[in-house]
């Protein structure tokens, strides 16, 4: 049996590397230049209002959030669930969570409007308030991650590895309830009131991580020039397919069951025929991009062995889940609210009945895509610095 090593990875020539650096660092700037422009001017200068207070941005932050405690999937099955063929990439899903958490957790505090604000909420505590078990979820996430992916690179330390390997895992599973809590404790607003948002929300995860983990690994090893072997993309690849397809069962379960419910019939009916751009998000993005096209192309044998599948695979479940997600935060808010349920209003200023219109704007584009340059940053910066891939992954 070879010995593995690990080393830093080297993407080509230093100026490829620098090169690279500085574009995303361009991202970056231009994503605070928007978060600038938008603190400076005021809320107005976004396509967010009064009705619609979560945006983009809040679609990127809270795609990148659920994604990072999915990346974190392959070092658990490695370490805690004692798969073989994973333990070997550990090192490097422990640190695209952090990078992809960090990215979105960026996003959310410059969406804020006043983010000096956020200091109230690391030093008073309304434990009745959701918001507030997530500002504990993401810090400690931060915190028991780096310390897994030092029991991962300290030889000193290894043997508190799988006791750490347990806690990350219980703790990024929390992590992501908490998320999908927020919408399932939203009772004013029928598309989130569903006690389902928060296990989805946990298999959502697992989706979009494992698929951010496929695309990234696969081109760390292209620009790298080594080996990255058939048989542990296969298993990646098929376990994505299960994620992709316990996701699409989530949906039909949430969906069915709105169905089953008078009340949710109205929600139900604007998104799945009425809802214009909602609707069409939901069949052709979620449904047909975001899963049966990953799908067929994991299953069919004739994208068996090829890599271009699996990454085009991973591409199309990131796509799908994100327009998931934009009609779970953007449209489940345009869908009037009900404030006096079982009573006609005749004339009102708030709103009722009348669907939300919301366009958005390049300034909340340009944040959320800071926010996956920013992630992408601290991954390529990291890979650099510690050793976190294997000289080879043959197989």
């Amino acid at each position: 049996m070879s010995k593995l090593y690990y080393r830093e990875l080297y993407c080509g020539t230093p100026v490829r590397f620098w090169m690279g650096l500085a574009l995303l660092g361009s991202f970056i700037a231009i994503g605070l230049g928007a978060a600038y422009y938008m603190e400076h001017n005021g809320h107005w200068v976004t396509g967010m209002s009064n009705q619609i207070v979560w945006g983009l941005p809040h679609v990127f932050a809270i795609f990148l959030i659920v994604a990072a405690s999915g990346a974190l999937n392959v070092a658990s099955i490695g370490s805690v669930f004692g798969g073989p063929l994973y333990k070997p990439l550990g090192r490097f899903s422990s640190l695209l969570a952090i990078g992809l958490l960090a990215g979105g957790l960026m996003v959310l505090v410059l969406d804020l409007g006043r983010p000096d604000r956020l200091i109230v909420a690391m030093t008073e505590y309304n434990f009745k308030s959701i918001f507030a078990w997530n500002v504990i979820l993401y810090s400690g996430f931060f915190a028991i991650v780096g310390v897994y992916l030092w029991t991962m690179i300290d030889r000193s330390v290894a043997r508190y590895k799988r006791t750490v390997g347990f806690a990350a895992f219980f703790w990024r599973i929390a992590l992501t309830t908490g998320t999908g809590s927020i919408f399932g404790f939203l009772v004013a607003r029928e598309a989130y009131d569903a006690a389902i948002m928060a296990p989805m929300f946990v298999i959502m995860s697992f989706s979009y991580g494992l698929a951010f983990f496929i695309i990234t690994l696969i081109a760390a090893y292209i620009w790298g020039d080594r080996e990255l072997g058939d048989l542990r993309l296969t298993r990646l690849k098929n376990l994505l397919g299960v994620f992709v397809g316990a996701v699409l069962y989530f949906t039909l379960a949430y969906n069915l069951t709105n169905l089953y419910v008078t009340q949710h019939h109205g929600i139900e009916r604007f998104v799945l025929l009425d809802g214009g751009i909602y609707t069409q998000m939901f069949w052709i993005g979620q449904i047909l991009i975001g899963s049966i096209v990953p799908l067929f192309l994991i299953y069919s044998p004739a994208f068996e062995k090829s890599r271009w599948a699996i990454a085009v695979a991973s591409v199309a479940v990131l796509i799908g889940g994100f327009f998931q997600i934009y009609v779970i935060v953007i449209g489940g808010q345009a869908y009037p609210m009900n404030l006096f349920p079982g009573k006609e209003v005749i004339e009102s200023g708030f709103y009722d009945g009348q669907v939300i219109s919301y366009m958005p704007t390049v300034p909340e584009a340009a944040l959320g895509i800071a926010g996956i340059a920013v992630a992408l940053a601290m991954v390529a910066v990291g890979a650099r610095v510690f050793k976190v891939f294997p000289e080879t992954l043959e197989d």
